[in-house]
Parts: structure tokens; C-alpha cells; sequence
């Protein structure tokens, strides 16, 4: 005797089934693949003229993404915007799928639009000789800057400091902001956003430009991120503007994904951030 009948699938349900199934699939495309630009205004007593109205786009934690052959989206965006400079904020390639020719590629385009400045991320910190040697070539060849723990003074009279990865947290901020006068504004670029409190603010920059959390990957309303690396479930830094003592620091969601292969509710990003006087 038969006490279950096995649910039978008519024309409608496979057809209703399928729509479904396309539907999700154009979803989990778009929340990947659809580019977003950020705009965030930071205003400070410390920019002068020369500096009034300066922008930076940030590109952050590409892993490799491509948005349209060689990047054509991604390269279109940012002269949309017609940055003063680009900065990268690290993990620009993935260390478990590593592509350096489409990192390099990236900043040959790059450099075109704007002067570039770069720093590590972890995932460069990953990469064996071999591939480190030839993405930093490869970088410094495109015509960008590489900031391995220095200062620059910009043409405007900003200084920008960028942190290898492996030195977020050893005091390097604190000794290089030691040559760094009190009435200029310091820009620094930290891959990881996590170290604001306990050690970033200590230097007092003005401003911090981070990524690596991904925009905490899936993102819900009124609870933002779900998980970031190195800040675990319902992580505190994920997205925008965080203020501690005198320091304001920016997190981009990031482009691209690494261990976890899909965004939801969290569109790749490119933040363009615009510097006015108080």
C-alpha cells in the first residue's frame, strides 16, 4: 500500500522552476557584477587652497575580478569621475586564483587617468617570490607608486603615507608620523580596517582609506556585514565612514571576492572621496 504519492512535476512547475532558477542566476550576477560609485566629502580646517576640492578614487581588493574585457567597465568608471589621484588599497590579486597580468593590466590603464599609489594586502603578503617579483615589476613599470611603509608630499601639499600589510600594527604609522607636521593633512592608506582603535588613532592621522572586509559579504538591512576576515561574524568595520578621536577612516566594500565567492546585498564598489576645507 502506497502512503506516499512522489510529487509529480507538470509543464507549469518545470517552467515556474526554471524562471526561478534564471532569475537568481541574473540576480547573483548583478550583486557581483554591477559597479557602484561612492562619494564621500571630507571636510577638515587642514586643506589649504591648493587642496580644496581634491579627489582620490579608491580601487580595493579586486581579487582578480574583471568588469568587461580587460576591465573596460572598471577603467570607464574612474575616468567618469576624473580623479586628482587612484590609490589601491591592496589585495589587487587573489593568492589562491593569481592572475598578475590582469592586476599589471589594470594599472597600465590606470596611470593613464590619473597618478596611481598603491599598497599591499595580505594577499599580495601570500604570493611566493616568483609572483611577487613580476606583480611588483609589473607595477612599478605601469608608472605606480608603490608606498611600502613611506611618505610622499603631494603637489598639494598632502602627505600620503601607505603601510605594507605586514606593518599595520608594529608602530610603523607611529614612526612615520613622526615627520609629518601638525597643521598638514595626512592621508593614510591601510589595507585592514580593524586596527583603527588600537593603533591607527594612536598617530592621529586625519584620514585612513581601507578595505579587506568585503562589505562583509552579505549585507542585511539594519545589521549591515555579516562577516569579514579578521573580524568574524557581524563585524564592526565594513562599509563608509568611521570617526575616532581626530581620525576619520573610509572602508570600501571592495570589487572583487576571495574565499567566498558571492556578494549579496553588496555590490562591487570604487569610493571616490572628495577633500574640502572646513
Amino acid at each position: 500500500m502506497q502512503l506516499f504519492r512522489k510529487p509529480k512535476l507538470t509543464k507549469k512547475k518545470i517552467i515556474i522552476l526554471s524562471a526561478v532558477i534564471v532569475l537568481l542566476t541574473i540576480f547573483c550576477i548583478f550583486q557581483n557584477k554591477y559597479l557602484t560609485v561612492t562619494e564621500y566629502t571630507f571636510t577638515s580646517p587642514k586643506v589649504t587652497t591648493a587642496s580644496d576640492g581634491f579627489t582620490i578614487m579608491q580601487i580595493s581588493d579586486l581579487h582578480n575580478a574583471e568588469f568587461g574585457r580587460n576591465n573596460s567597465r572598471l577603467i570607464s568608471k574612474i575616468k567618469e569621475n576624473s580623479p586628482d589621484i587612484i590609490v589601491i588599497t591592496g589585495d589587487i590579486v587573489d593568492s589562491n586564483h593569481t592572475n598578475i597580468d590582469t592586476a599589471i593590466e589594470l594599472c597600465n590603464q590606470a596611470t593613464k587617468i590619473a597618478p596611481c599609489y598603491y599598497i599591499t594586502g595580505n594577499h599580495e603578503m601570500w604570493l611566493d617570490a616568483t609572483e611577487s617579483e613580476k606583480l611588483y615589476s609589473g607595477i612599478n613599470s605601469a608608472g605606480v607608486t608603490i608606498l611600502d611603509n613611506t611618505t610622499v608630499i603631494l603637489d598639494n601639499d598632502i602627505y600620503l603615507t601607505g603601510l605594507g600589510d605586514d606593518h599595520l600594527y608594529n608602530g610603523t604609522l607611529a614612526e612615520l608620523s613622526k615627520t609629518v607636521p601638525e597643521n598638514a593633512l595626512h592621508i593614510v592608506l591601510a589595507h585592514e580596517p580593524q586596527y583603527l582603535e588600537e593603533e591607527y588613532t594612536l598617530s592621529s592621522p586625519d584620514l585612513i582609506i581601507t578595505g579587506h572586509a568585503h562589505g562583509g559579504q552579505f549585507r542585511l538591512p539594519f545589521i549591515g556585514g555579516i562577516v569579514a576576515p579578521d573580524q568574524g561574524f557581524f563585524p564592526k568595520y565594513t562599509s563608509g565612514e568611521y570617526k575616532s578621536g581626530d581620525t576619520t577612516m573610509y572602508v570600501s566594500r571592495g570589487l572583487g571576492n576571495s574565499v567566498i565567492p558571492l556578494r549579496l546585498f553588496n555590490t562591487p564598489e570604487l569610493n571616490l572621496l572628495k577633500i574640502k576645507t572646513k
